[in-house]
């Protein structure tokens, strides 16, 4: 009997005791909620993350610079300074305890501006290449458009309206200036002979034209939906036999607008006749962070007999071979076009985001050529 009730007060202290232990079970910690951050750009590559959360005890940061450590901040803010360009991940954590946290991230932007760099800053290519000479440049370093140069004006009627492609802009002399060292090609909203902008467009025909060589151009670009500088050639026969029987180079075309990192994107290209058909063959290149209006970038071909190569701030992005039969155009001497078209059939027609005026500014247009 003894052991009975030994027995039972045993299994009563154990159902106590597992009583007491769920009964002191700690209520579960409530995690932070509604968290908000927010990024000002302070300039010369200073920002500030400010920061806020409910049931939140302190704040963590790290403003995602290579080997930077996670640190606990007084407060709702911090501050920090970048040295170089790039796009770096911002990671906030609000805790509720050490622990228990939740968190947010965006990306921070560091481009020329931000860094506080100057206007001239970006990218510059070499002055000379080993085996190399310089056979042509402008550099805009005067005050006037040099005697290489001519205007192509208007709309391109009545032979070529749109110029072809649709395009809404009316050339003018005006839209171009020479300051700073810059050639500045303006494109307005301002409506001239029926059509609503204007900008310009220039060319070396009859003046300048090259056949093979090394060319850069150091360019800064527009940007907005609608917009559509380029750098370019067309063969100096185009009077003669049209286009495309003269053959194109496009060094650079950009279509603007924030969808699919438009300005952020440049293409290379070229067109030609193949046997009566039109043909083409182009590729494109993406920057690793910012947009081309932020900064200065060069944009080359490397022409040769075998190929024409291009490549953007020195780095090859697209080739072609243009030793076979049918690409004859690209074995003759080529002129430069510059200019910022508006609309058409490619990038598509300006809309409510797209601010006015914009501009392309070419610091200089150089052409190498083998020794």
């Amino acid at each position: 009997m003894n052991k009975l009730i030994g027995f039972a007060g045993l299994f009563l202290i154990a159902i106590f005791l597992i009583s007491c232990a769920e009964d002191s079970t700690e209520a579960p910690v409530k995690l932070p909620d509604n968290i908000e951050v927010t990024v000002e750009y302070l300039g010369e590559g200073v920002v500030r993350a400010n920061f806020s959360a409910e049931n939140t005890n302190f704040f963590k940061v790290n403003f995602g610079t290579p080997g930077e450590a996670t640190r606990q901040v007084e407060g709702n803010s911090a501050t920090h300074t970048y040295t170089e360009r790039g796009n770096f991940i911002l990671v906030v954590q609000a805790h509720a305890t050490e622990t228990e946290f939740v968190v947010s991230s965006q990306t921070i932007s560091m481009n020329a501006a931000a860094l506080g760099l100057g206007p001239n800053a970006g990218y510059t290519s070499p002055d000379s290449y080993e085996g190399y000479n310089l056979v042509w440049s402008d550099e805009f370093s005067g005050t006037e458009l040099s005697s290489d140069w001519t205007f192509e004006l208007g709309d391109g009627c009545p032979d070529l309206c749109g110029w072809g492609n649709q395009e809404l802009e009316y050339y003018k002399r005006e839209n171009t200036s020479i300051q700073d060292g810059n050639l500045t090609i303006t494109a307005k909203r301002e409506t001239v002979n029926g059509k609503p902008y204007t900008s310009s467009r220039l060319i070396t025909k009859g003046k300048k034209a090259f056949t093979y060589g090394r060319i850069d151009i150091r360019a800064k670009l527009p940007k907005g939906q609608g917009l559509w500088p380029a750098l370019w050639m067309l063969g100096e026969n185009i009077s003669e036999v049209s286009w495309p029987k003269c053959g194109e180079i496009d060094i650079m075309e950009m279509i603007g607008g924030n969808k699919d990192n438009q300005d952020a994107t440049v293409h290379g290209t070229v067109h030609w006749d193949n046997n009566g058909n039109y043909a083409n063959y182009g590729g494109s290149t993406k920057l690793p962070f910012g947009i081309f209006n932020d900064e200065y970038h060069v944009f080359s071909i490397d022409w040769t007999e075998k190929e024409i190569i291009w490549l953007l701030d020195g780095v090859k992005y697209h080739v072609i071979d243009i030793t076979p039969g049918g690409l004859e155009e690209f074995h003759k001497p080529f002129f430069f076009i510059l200019n910022v078209a508006v609309g058409g059939t490619w990038p598509g027609n300006p809309d409510g985001s797209t601010v006015f005026p914009q501009e392309m500014k070419v610091d200089y247009v150089r052409v190498f050529q083998k020794k």
